[in-house]
């Protein structure tokens, strides 16, 4: 794969989502890696909103739950279909 031949699939999910008491995020990460996939990188957000229009933010007092996660998978995207395919 080249530069040229590079897909990004980006997922946005909370920080508390999980996935049979795992972190999502980590089991997606775990999954990209065992499926080859050319790179992961899970990225935390300081603020953001979703459906439901509530606003989190770490600039509360309060730790705030529900925070934005982004994890970024990179292959081609032959590849990154055929990974959601089989982890949808």
């Amino acid at each position: 794969m080249t530069i040229l031949d590079a897909a990004r699939l980006t997922i946005y999910l909370c920080d508390s989502a999980r996935f049979h008491h795992k972190s999502l995020c980590d089991v997606i990460v775990h999954r990209a890696q065992e499926a080859g996939l050319a790179g992961a990188t899970v990225l935390r957000g300081i603020e953001g909103f979703g459906r439901g229009g509530d606003i989190h933010t770490t600039r509360i007092l309060d730790v705030s739950d529900h925070l934005p996660i982004a994890v970024v998978l990179i292959d081609d995207e032959g590849r990154l279909r055929d990974f959601v395919k089989h982890n949808a």
